[in-house]
């Protein structure tokens, strides 16, 4: 079962007694369970029909009493468990040790007025645990993945849609540009933005330019794009505005260097045939980040990124060593980029 399917059988009354919820997108996560929660609990009721545990500090055959005892003054209740590396692959450095037959026997046998979710920020789960292989044969395991870059802008659209504000395709991507790709962060920056339009509006570039603040690696992402696009003069602005931040130049070199050794990584893995879903895994990005970064690398050839490479590294060098004044040694770096002589 995917995500969109549970979150239909629960809107129909239908839950299941164990869930899983594992990955990345942890604002996805956290949507699910307010749906779960606004589907099975009154309101009123919360104080008596919702737990939630951490297993880096209680056992989890606490969690399997919880879910044994029967609910006061309430028809069911919701369970939440923050995992703590009890089904994925990562060390748990907790001291607590956790009597897993006790969920073993409770899985065979689970309470019909509780429902537990096991919440599990990793990507993986172990497979080779007889406790993961137990669940996925009886529970509902959800995998939350970063939104590929389509998906990301329409979930855009439908947010703003939501409040009956217009935000098309061009004004999303803007936004990506802006805000970041994390759905918290977007969701936010929509709120606002759909409050400053009003229902009925429409927002606009000018409305993300005025009202949404770039971080300094939003703004180093669009520096780098300028810098892709030769358009030096407007790189350097954005330079500038970075430095009355008190950005330290060192750190923006750094993340200029990033985003130039992910252009290349992203261009060989595309000749290579992976595709943008298979190259954001390898690189542990955001598809979206994968698809810029594309478009970015079509305008250099492997060897002037690796060439960028070389000199991002050599100043680097010198301005840790003093040899090189900081501000200085970008300045030039982009001016010789825009002349073609770094290639």
């Amino acid at each position: 079962m995917d995500v969109k399917s549970a979150m239909q059988a629960i809107r129909k009354g239908k839950t299941a007694p164990i869930y899983v919820l594992y990955g990345t997108e942890k604002y996805q996560m956290k949507q699910f369970l307010d749906t779960l929660k606004e589907q099975m609990i009154e309101p009123d009721h919360q104080e008596f029909a919702v737990a939630s545990y951490d297993l880096t500090d209680t056992p989890i055959e606490a969690v399997v009493e919880e879910a044994n005892t029967a609910p006061f003054l309430v028809p069911s209740k919701l369970i939440t468990v923050r995992d703590s590396n009890l089904l994925s692959a990562a060390k748990d450095n907790s001291k607590i040790e956790h009597r897993i037959e006790t969920l073993l026997s409770y899985i065979e046998q689970p309470a019909e007025y509780s429902v537990i979710v096991f919440v599990v920020y990793a990507d993986k789960l172990d497979e080779r645990k007889k406790l993961v292989k137990q669940l996925k044969s009886v529970g509902v395991v959800l995998h939350f993945s970063p939104l590929g870059s389509d998906d990301l802008l329409q979930w855009i659209s439908h947010k703003a849609q939501e409040q009956q504000v217009m935000l098309d395709t061009s004004t999303a991507e803007l936004l990506i540009r802006y805000a970041g790709t994390g759905l918290e962060t977007l969701a936010a920056e929509i709120d606002k933005l759909c409050l400053y339009a009003g229902r009925g509006g429409t927002v606009s570039s000018s409305d993300i330019e005025k009202l949404v603040p770039r971080s300094t690696e939003q703004n180093v992402f669009v520096m780098v794009e300028e810098l892709a696009n030769l358009r030096i003069q407007n790189a350097l602005a954005i330079f500038y505005e970075l430095l009355k931040q008190r950005e330290e130049p060192i750190k923006i070199a750094a993340l200029i260097t990033r985003q130039f050794r992910i252009m290349l990584q992203v261009k060989e893995l595309m000749r290579q045939n992976y595709s943008q879903q298979q190259i954001a895994g390898q690189l542990s990005l955001h598809p979206y980040a994968v698809k810029i970064a594309g478009e970015q690398a079509r305008r250099f050839s492997l060897q002037q990124l690796s060439s960028m490479l070389h000199e991002l590294a050599e100043l680097d060098y010198r301005m840790k060593s003093g040899q090189i004044d900081k501000v200085l040694g970008i300045e030039l770096l982009f001016l010789k980029l825009g002349t073609g002589q770094s290639a």
